[in-house]
């Protein structure tokens, strides 16, 4: 029987699901749906470590801050890389949250996605900085589990299902049954990766240095995995490597795509690797149901098409696709009776008082 402490708590406790991106984080609180959807930066004093901005005015600043400015990504290929800076991060977003809200908890229950490859060092820094940063409880959800749930794939059922969650740092390939990971791939190239490749390919083909942020930029307007039905060009603009002086070069979508292929090609081999070892009733369930697709670089233009003549299998996006695991973390709550056993390791915590 529940205890008049354990009631109330869980009477008007706010459940909260997060996303911690390495490009982007986001927030679902439950009975709200998203309500923050910020970048992953973090602007701090160079000498202290003291935050200064988070989210979309420290993304801003990347690339022109200042000296006595740091500007940090506090999670790198989905792992955290800063402690400190991103419990700030977690602190000010749970913070912001609360402040959408009418409950009178300030300590909400959260569920975090994270990548399926971490180790259980990684899994441990996540789970204390949710908690230093005011969890009343915390739990660990893997993510491509968690875009699953949000992109309401039938997850529980025998009938098998697939999902490629690609973020900004890892690619998450899962194949589900019965409420379980059947297979299961996690690789460190994404988003991130495909701006690299993008910064490379201009300096070696145009001899023109730019940023990352102008390479997503790029990325994000003409990028595509697939012939377009009518092909684009951008004006980009950096710094010439031969004469030192500006310059800006105007570049094709069909030179983007070929700058970007290499990381796509990665992304197909690795969905490929996960279906050879997958049984063959599965691969029937997965002809009929197709291959759902989540996060952020799901988006990019003629990606799913790419994968379906690669495959063989239809690959559809699912509806709202970089929101999709924030939506299943803060789904898991909703129904945690039935969902508590997809839940990783360090699953739960408690600092009631």
């Amino acid at each position: 029987m529940l205890s008049p402490i354990d009631y109330f708590f869980g009477l008007f406790s706010l459940d909260i699901g997060i996303d911690l991106g390495t490009a982007n984080t986001l927030v679902s609180v439950r009975g709200k749906g998203i309500v923050i959807n910020e970048p992953s930066f973090v602007a701090v004093e160079r000498r202290t470590r003291r935050p200064i901005e988070v989210g979309a005015r420290a993304k801003e600043m990347w690339s022109k801050n200042p000296k006595d400015i740091l500007i940090v990504r506090p999670l790198r290929d989905g792992v955290i890389s800063e402690f400190e800076v991103t419990e700030a991060m977690l602190h000010h977003l749970i913070s912001k949250a609360h402040e959408q809200t009418w409950v009178p908890i300030p300590r909400p229950r959260v569920v975090i996605g994270i990548p399926s490859g971490v180790t259980e060092v990684e899994k441990r820094a996540v789970y204390d900085a949710a908690m230093s940063a005011g969890a009343r409880e915390a739990f660990l959800i893997e993510e491509p589990v968690a875009a699953a749930i949000g992109a309401g794939l039938p997850v529980q059922e025998t009938r098998g299902s697939m999902i490629i969650d690609i973020g900004g740092g890892t690619t998450e390939v899962a194949i589900f049954s019965l409420g379980g990971i059947v297979i299961s791939r996690s690789i460190r190239v994404a988003g991130d990766e495909m701006d690299e490749d993008i910064v490379q390919y201009m300096r070696v083909k145009h001899n023109l240095l730019i940023g990352e942020p102008t390479a997503e930029k790029v990325k994000i307007q003409i990028g595509s995995a697939y012939p377009l039905p009518e092909e684009s060009t951008m004006l980009v603009k950096g710094r010439n490597l031969v004469t030192g002086l500006p310059a800006s070069v105007e570049v094709s979508s069909i030179e983007i795509r070929e700058a970007i292929s290499g990381s796509v090609n990665i992304l197909i081999d690795t969905v490929k690797d996960a279906l050879d070892e997958t049984p063959p009733e599965l691969i029937a369930d997965l002809m009929e149901s197709g291959i759902c697709m989540a996060g952020g670089t799901s988006q990019l233009r003629g990606l799913p098409i790419r994968m379906r003549e690669e495959l063989n299998i239809r690959a559809w996006l699912a509806e709202d696709a970089m929101t999709c695991v924030a939506r299943g973390a803060s789904r898991v709550l909703e129904d945690y009776n039935n969902l508590r056993r997809l839940l990783t390791g360090l699953e739960r915590g408690s600092t009631r008082h």
